[in-house]
C-alpha cells in the first residue's frame, strides 16, 4: 500500500475502532463476568472464559499474519471483524458456561486476525520516527475504553440483559469495517507462500492440553491432568519437530532468536502473564473480599487502562531521546512494584489501594510494550517486519494465555486447600457472587477463604513480574542504540 492510494488518517481511525472492540471487551467482560458466571453456573470454568479467547487469539496470530502477506491486509482485517462480530452476537445468546467458552473461542479467532494485522498496517504506513507517535494515539483507545467500558458494563448489568455486554461490539465493528472498505487501498498480491497449518494445530493442541492440566490440578493430581500433561509433552515435541522441517515455519528460528527480539519478546511474555492475574481476578477480589459494587471493581480495573496509555504516550514521545532499552527497564520495574500493592491487600483494605496497583502496573506495561514493539520492528528489514510484529503479538498473547491458566490453577488450588480444612465448592462461590447465601457467617467464611486463595494468586503474579527485569536488562545496549537512531 502507498500514501497515494491510502488515506492514512481515516485508516488510523478505523484501526482505533477495531482495537476499541478488543479494549472494551476487556473492561466490560472482566467487570460483568462475576454476575454472568453467577447466572450461568459452573464457576469452576470461570477462568476459561478468558483463557479460551486468548487461546485461539494466540494460535491464529501468526497464521493470519502470513495470510495478510499473501492476500493483503484489507481482506484479512475484514474477515477478522466479521468473525469477531458474529461470535459476539452468539455470546449474547450463551445458555451455559461451556457455550460461552465456545463462542469466546470463535471471538478469539476474529481477534487473531485484527490485532497483528492492524499493527502491521501502522508499520506499513508510517516510518519509525512517526510510528511511535501513532502507537501513542492508538494507546489512547485503551484510556477511552477504560472510562466507557466499566460505565457501560454497570449500566447494562443493572438495566439490560447481560447479552448487551457482547452486542455492544456490533456498531463499533461495523464502523471499523466501513473505514477499511472506503479508505484502505492496496495493490493486489499473489504470493505463493505456504502456511504452517500443522504447526498452528499442534501449538493449539499443546497449549490447550497444558491449560486443561492446570485447571484439573486442584486438590490432587488427577488422571485427567496426567493425560493432559502427556498430550502437552507429545504435541510440544511434535510442534518443535514440525517447525524445524517446515518450509515456512510458524515460528522462524532465525528471526525469533535474534537477541534484541528474543529478550524483548521474553519480557513481554512475562509481563502479559502477570497482567492476566490483574484483569481476571481483581474484579472478583474487589466485589467479594472487599465487598464493593461491580462499578467500584470496574473503576479499580480502569486505573490499569489509564496508566497503560499514559506510559505508552511517554514512551512514544521520548524513545528517540532516551532510547528504547532504558524505557523498557523502567517499565519492568514498575510492573512488580504495582503487583506488590496487590500482595498487601486484605479484607479491610480500601479499593483505592487496588486502583493504585492497577495504575502503576498499567504505566509499566505502557512503557514496556511500546518499547518492545518498536525495538522488534526496527531490528529487522521491511521484508521481515510483518513476521517480527507477529512474534511480538504472539509472545504477548501466549503469555496471557498461559498466565490465565496458571494463575487460575493457583486460585483453584487455594480454594481447595482453605485454612479450616474445608474446600470451597463452586456452588458456594456462586452463592457469594449473587448474594443468595442465607447465613451471614457462611458468607464471611467463604469470603475469608477466597481472600487467602486470591492472595496466593497475587504472590504468584509478583514472582512472574520479577522475571521481567532480567529479561529487559539482557536486551543488548548497542542494538537498542542503533534502533533508536534509525527511528
Amino acid at each position: 500500500m502507498t500514501e497515494q492510494t491510502t488515506r492514512r488518517a481515516p485508516v488510523v481511525v478505523a484501526i482505533m475502532a477495531s482495537m476499541a472492540m478488543i479494549a472494551i471487551e476487556a473492561t466490560i467482560v472482566s467487570t460483568a463476568m462475576p454476575q454472568i458466571a453467577a447466572q450461568l453456573g459452573q464457576i469452576n470454568l470461570y477462568s476459561w472464559v478468558f483463557s479460551s479467547f486468548l487461546l485461539t487469539l494466540t494460535a491464529t496470530t501468526v497464521v493470519f499474519g502470513k495470510l495478510a502477506d499473501i492476500y493483503g491486509r484489507k481482506p484479512v482485517l475484514l474477515v477478522g471483524i466479521a468473525l469477531f462480530l458474529f461470535a459476539s452476537v452468539l455470546a449474547g445468546f450463551a445458555w451455559s458456561m461451556p457455550s460461552m467458552i465456545a463462542f469466546r473461542l470463535l471471538q478469539g479467532i476474529g481477534a487473531g486476525a485484527i490485532q497483528p494485522v492492524a499493527m502491521t498496517v501502522v508499520a506499513d504506513l508510517f516510518p519509525g520516527n512517526q510510528r511511535g507517535k501513532v502507537q501513542g494515539y492508538l494507546a489512547s483507545v485503551w484510556a477511552l475504553s477504560a472510562v466507557v467500558g466499566p460505565l457501560l458494563g454497570s449500566i447494562i448489568i443493572h438495566n439490560l440483559p447481560w447479552a448487551w455486554i457482547f452486542w455492544i461490539n456490533v456498531p463499533v465493528g461495523l464502523f471499523a469495517a466501513l473505514g477499511f472498505i472506503l479508505y484502505l487501498h492496496e495493490e493486489k498480491r499473489a504470493r505463493d507462500v505456504s502456511i504452517d497449518v500443522l504447526g498452528a494445530a499442534l501449538f493449539a493442541i499443546s497449549v490447550s492440553s497444558l491449560m486443561i492440566a492446570l485447571t484439573e490440578m486442584e486438590s490432587a493430581v488427577s488422571a485427567e491432568a496426567i493425560a493432559a500433561l502427556l498430550v502437552f509433552m507429545v504435541t510440544l515435541v511434535a510442534f518443535i519437530w514440525q517447525e524445524r522441517r517446515a518450509e515456512a515455519p510458524m515460528v522462524a528460528p532465525d528471526l525469533w532468536l535474534k537477541r534484541p527480539i528474543a529478550f524483548a519478546n521474553l519480557a513481554v511474555f512475562f509481563a502479559s502473564m502477570s497482567i492476566m492475574g490483574l484483569t481476571t481476578f481483581l474484579p472478583m477480589y474487589v466485589q467479594t473480599v472487599l465487598n464493593r459494587s461491580p462499578l467500584v471493581a470496574g473503576f479499580a480495573l480502569t486505573m490499569l487502562l489509564l496508566g497503560w496509555p499514559l506510559g505508552a504516550t511517554i514512551a512514544s514521545r521520548q524513545f528517540v531521546r532516551l532510547g528504547l532499552r532504558p524505557l523498557m527497564i523502567a517499565g519492568s520495574l514498575c510492573i512488580p512494584a504495582g503487583t506488590c500493592l496487590f500482595v498487601l491487600l486484605n479484607p479491610s483494605s480500601s479499593a483505592v489501594l487496588a486502583g493504585a496497583g492497577s495504575l502503576v502496573m498499567g504505566f509499566g506495561m505502557g512503557l514496556l510494550n511500546i518499547g518492545a514493539l518498536i525495538l522488534t520492528q526496527e531490528s529487522v528489514s521491511s521484508y521481515e517486519r510483518g513476521s517480527a510484529t507477529a512474534s511480538n503479538v504472539f509472545s504477548r498473547n501466549l503469555g496471557s494465555t498461559l498466565g490465565a491458566a496458571l494463575l487460575g490453577a493457583v486460585l483453584s488450588y487455594g480454594l481447595a486447600h482453605t485454612t479450616n480444612g474445608h474446600s470451597i465448592t463452586p456452588e458456594q462461590l456462586r452463592g457469594l457472587l449473587n448474594g443468595t447465601i442465607a447465613v451471614i457467617s457462611d458468607a464471611e467464611e467463604i469470603r475469608l477463604a477466597l481472600q487467602h486463595a486470591l492472595h496466593a494468586t497475587f504472590i504468584a503474579m509478583l514472582l512472574i513480574a520479577m522475571l521481567i527485569v532480567p529479561a529487559c536488562l539482557l536486551v543488548p545496549r548497542p542494538q537498542a542504540h542503533r534502533v533508536t537512531q534509525e527511528a
